[in-house]
């Protein structure tokens, strides 16, 4: 049960929402689309469900082009971020319902919602209206839904955005356990890259209707093919600045210098742009190449048992996330260290040259 999307594409006008696509999901695969708000992720998944059809390109399933058939004929579900249930059926119906369409006998409806009411927690709500319930059981009741007709393709949009925080904590770790032992093909939509991490499987990066790469989530965390890339796998932010490359060392434009170590010391004399995640700049002089870094200090957040500090530096902004509570004054001078060691470095055109020890955090 394979879905492949061959150069799918979609236009509105002269508005492109979604660029030509060449993406391939494997039977019992867990992916994931991770951007920003109006990447195209939605758009994406529409064009997978048949809810869209695309202006240019292709959509095989199962070794069939499904490009022109409806939803209605194609056994997919999909779960939006809003809490979409039938307000005047109870959970039962809410959860029998795609079941009924398909016109099963009443035994096997009972038997797979008792199925699913039990996995999701839902059996003591079976008679409640979902106005009676909480966000979290409403979502519940909406992924039951999802799941008790054995779809081969599941979309997940955002599921947990709306959720507070202990909710998506729990559902975060039973969806993959929920997916588990069946053999459809899952696709979920985020915004979160902590969230991707979380999930593992496979990582489809998108930028404004692109998708930038994809392939093992912790591998293109580690070693994103661009720039780009880089920046979406980011939160916070991915710092990035401009270096050259002379010798055996590098410098910027405020005059640090630091060893082409590792990788980098293979690459050609010339520009190059610097990215390194926030946490291996730090107060403290910690990892293999600490470098000296400064500059203004923005904004401070604590975040648990971190510090993230955003601060000025050479025209930008740059981000340290550090473990334990660091204390600096807004406008204050900070004098932190980043280990370039862990940089990651791009030509001129974006692409990745050369990357880091990957002792990237997961």
């Amino acid at each position: 049960m394979t879905l492949t999307l061959k150069g799918a594409s979609k236009r509105v006008g002269n508005v492109v929402h979604i660029h030509p696509t060449d993406l391939t999901f494997e039977p019992g695969s867990f992916n994931i689309l991770l951007g920003s708000t109006l990447a195209g992720k939605t758009t994406l998944m529409q064009l997978m469900a048949g809810l869209e059809r695309p202006l240019e390109g292709e959509i095989w399933f199962d070794g069939r082009n499904v490009t022109g058939m409806p939803v209605q004929q194609r056994n997919v579900s999909m779960v939006y971020q809003q809490f979409i249930n039938y307000p005047n059926y109870t959970v039962y119906e809410n959860i029998a319902s795609p079941l009924r369409v398909a016109r099963a006998p009443d035994d096997l409806i009972r038997k797979r919602v008792g199925e699913m009411a039990e996995l999701l927690r839902l059996t003591p709500m079976l008679d409640r209206l979902p106005s009676a319930l909480s966000g979290g059981q409403q979502q519940r009741t909406a992924i039951a839904r999802a799941l008790v007709k054995d779809a081969d393709l599941v979309l997940l949009d955002e599921p947990l955005a709306n959720l507070d925080f202990k909710l998506r904590e729990e559902l975060r770790d039973e969806l993959p356990r929920l997916f588990a032992d069946r053999n459809c093909i899952v696709v979920y939509a985020t915004t979160e890259p902590t969230e991707a991490l979380l999930f593992g499987g496979h990582t489809a990066t998108m930028f404004e209707g692109a998708v930038t790469q994809f392939g093992p989530t912790r591998e293109i965390y580690r070693k994103p093919n661009s720039l780009l890339s880089a920046q979406v796998f980011s939160d916070p932010p991915i710092n990035v600045m401009s270096c050259e490359k002379q010798g055996e060392h590098f410098t910027d434009s405020e005059g640090a210098r630091w060893v082409a170590n590792g990788p980098a010391s293979s690459l050609s004399d010339g520009p190059y742009t610097l990215g390194i995640r926030p946490h291996f700049v730090s107060p403290a002089a910690t990892g293999t190449d600490p470098v000296p870094v400064s500059g203004r200090v923005m904004v401070t957040e604590l975040s648990g048992s971190e510090s993230i500090i955003h601060f000025a530096k050479g025209g930008g902004t740059w981000v340290s996330q550090a473990h334990g509570i660091h204390a600096f004054e807004v406008g204050a001078e900070a004098r932190l260290h980043a280990d370039f060691a862990q940089a990651m470095y791009f030509a001129p055109d974006g692409a990745l040259v050369a990357a880091g020890a990957a002792r990237n955090r997961e």
